[in-house]
Order: C-alpha cells, then structure tokens, then sequence
C-alpha cells in the first residue's frame, strides 16, 4: 500500500501562501495607497485607519479593515523607505519561528 508524504508539505505550502500573500494583498493595497496618496505609507496601520493628514485617502484598503497576519499567526513587518528596497519599501514575514533574522524570513526583496 502507498501513503501519501505529508510531513513536510504544511510548511511548504504556507511558505507559498506567505509569499502570494505579499505579493498579492498587501503589496497591492500598498500600490494602491501609492497611487491614492502619491507616496509609500510610513506604516501598514494606515492602510486600515485614515490618517489625519491624507487627503486623497480611499481606504481601508483591505475588507474587512483588518491587516493580514502572515499564515503563523505573526505579524507582518514592514519599512519604508527600505532597506533592500531603498526607493520603496522591505516586506518581511518572520517565518515559522516568528523571529526576524533567521533563515526562514520571507521578504519582497527575494
């Protein structure tokens, strides 16, 4: 009889959902928030709350105004201007381990 391999599979398939959750969702309401806006947002939280200053603001960006936690759970984190991206924005879910700095970062900038 044959068994399927499953051990391992979890972990690759949330590595993929993290990046198409990058490169999908918050990369697109950050495009978005740009093109409103006419620059990058200092931080994600206005991309759900209306910042004083913005006069062209059309959000919230994502439905419901939540931000999206990568596929641990955690937070994603996030710079502008960047630092591998300096004329934009870093895009950083830590991982599995939940800890910034280790082998298992997924970034926009890889």
């Amino acid at each position: 009889m044959f068994y399927p391999k499953i051990f391992g599979n979890k972990e690759k398939a949330y590595h993929n959902r993290n990046r198409s959750g990058i490169k999908v969702g918050i990369v697109s309401a950050l495009g978005q928030y740009q093109v409103d806006i006419g620059s990058y947002p200092k931080s994600l939280q206005v991309l759900v709350q209306k910042p004083d200053d913005a006069k062209n603001w059309h959000g919230p960006y994502f439905d419901p105004p939540k931000l999206p936690v990568d596929p641990w759970g955690n937070n994603y984190f996030y710079a502008c201007p960047g630092k591998h991206n300096p004329d934009s924005y870093d895009l950083l879910s830590a991982g599995p381990d939940g800890r910034i700095g280790t082998e298992d970062d997924i970034g926009n900038w890889q």
